[in-house]
């Protein structure tokens, strides 16, 4: 077979002691477990708390990762309202808003959505650090689970709690 500017060679496996022919590893539908973690949102760094969020969702801790297969975990946030912004963005941040009109921009101070709805800060949060696509949309809509309040009604899933920035 040959190609625009000679013949076409196919790369082999250049790590040694490594399998002639090694195959990736694809995550097939009925190896997939969902685990169940809690994550206590109080005095936590919203970037750092939603990035780990996000990390787990998708299922990139596991080894057996999948780009396009929902393979990651469900997240409970509770204490959501008690999210620490660092610096100045409680009186600076702004979530924007488009109505479909010409000039119609709408911009809300984090502050508000706060004390209206503290669970759509962190919801927000997440999917913006998410590839937007259908299986993201299925992620943050039903996978993860935010509250403002200490109480949730998932026990009978038995989470586990997640940590979030490991010791060092």
């Amino acid at each position: 077979m040959t190609a625009p500017y000679g013949p076409v060679r196919y790369r082999v496996c250049q790590i040694p002691g490594a399998k002639k022919g090694m195959k990736t590893y694809t995550l097939k539908t009925e190896d997939i477990k969902h685990d169940w973690w809690i994550v206590d949102a109080a005095g936590q760094p919203l970037g750092r708390l939603a990035s780990r969020i996000a990390q787990v969702l998708r299922g990139k801790h596991k080894p057996t990762f999948t780009p396009y297969v929902n393979g990651g975990d469900a997240v409970i946030v509770i204490n959501a309202e008690k999210v620490k912004l660092t610096g100045r963005k409680m009186e600076q941040k702004r979530y924007f808003r488009h109505t479909g009109y010409m000039g119609h921009e709408r911009f809300t101070p984090v502050q508000n959505v706060i004390n209206k709805h503290p669970e759509r800060v962190i919801e927000k949060a997440v999917w913006g650090m998410l590839p937007k696509t259908t299986l993201s949309r299925q992620h943050v809509k039903q996978m993860l689970k935010v509250y403002a309040g200490p109480t949730h009604p998932h026990a009978a899933q038995q989470p586990a709690p997640l940590v979030l920035v490991e010791a060092k």
